[in-house]
């Protein structure tokens, strides 16, 4: 409980860690979260990294610190689409077998076949979908792995979203992260940014509780 409590506490204040660890690590940042933004995406074992709220704080703190934005948008677009490449081609090769079997001891399962049936309902847009969905993101590119998504469709949807995610939140948090109202509750934006990125998530789930509560037949 102590160890989620503390994780919890890093993403509501990415502002000040980022900070502390600019400050350490100076040009060593951009290793750092590109590798975050990186196993976010790429490793489907890592779904609980942070990724929008990361974003939107590396953004906001560009316009105080020594980080470059140009710089920012280039490394985590790059991060992000060899993340989600990463993750198809392991899913093409080892996620038929696990998925197949019940006890993936270090995949949830209800993740899986939650994403399996977004991808079956958006098809190949799903890859840019869920570039705004946190858990989503990180399965998406696997179970189109799995599924034998042509891979020159996939690099497609893929290059276009990753731009589109870290664009849109790198620059949004550099436009309007260090606006004083917006700074003073810095903690409250970024809880707001995880919730909206996990309300799709949460109202696809309560659909899927609704149709199987329902009953075959019934909508």
């Amino acid at each position: 409980m102590e160890l989620i409590q503390q994780a919890f506490g890093i993403f509501i204040h990415l502002d000040k860690h980022l900070e502390l660890i600019i400050r350490n690590y100076g040009l060593w940042t951009y290793l750092i979260l590109f590798l975050i933004v990186f196993c976010e995406t790429g490793l489907v074992v890592t779904p609980f990294l942070p990724g929008d709220s990361l974003l939107f704080a590396a953004g906001a703190l560009a316009a105080t610190t020594t980080l470059e934005i140009g710089w920012l948008i280039g490394l985590l677009s790059v991060a992000a689409i060899a993340g989600d490449t990463v993750n198809y081609w392991i899913g093409h090769k080892v996620g038929p077998k696990i998925f197949q079997r019940e006890d993936t001891r270090f995949l949830n399962r209800e993740h899986l076949e939650r994403t399996h049936r977004f991808y079956e309902k958006y098809g190949g847009k799903t890859i840019i979908i869920a570039r705004f969905m946190p858990i989503i993101r990180t399965f998406a590119p696997f179970v189109a792995g799995i599924g034998s998504m042509n891979y020159g469709r996939f690099i497609v949807y893929n290059v276009v979203g990753g731009l589109l995610w870290v664009v849109l939140f790198v620059g949004g948090g550099y436009l309007f992260g260090n606006i004083p109202m917006v700074k003073r509750n810095f903690t409250l934006v970024i809880m707001v940014i995880i919730f909206i990125s996990i309300l799709p998530g949460i109202v696809e789930y309560a659909r899927h509780r609704r149709r199987v509560a329902a009953g075959p037949g019934r909508t």
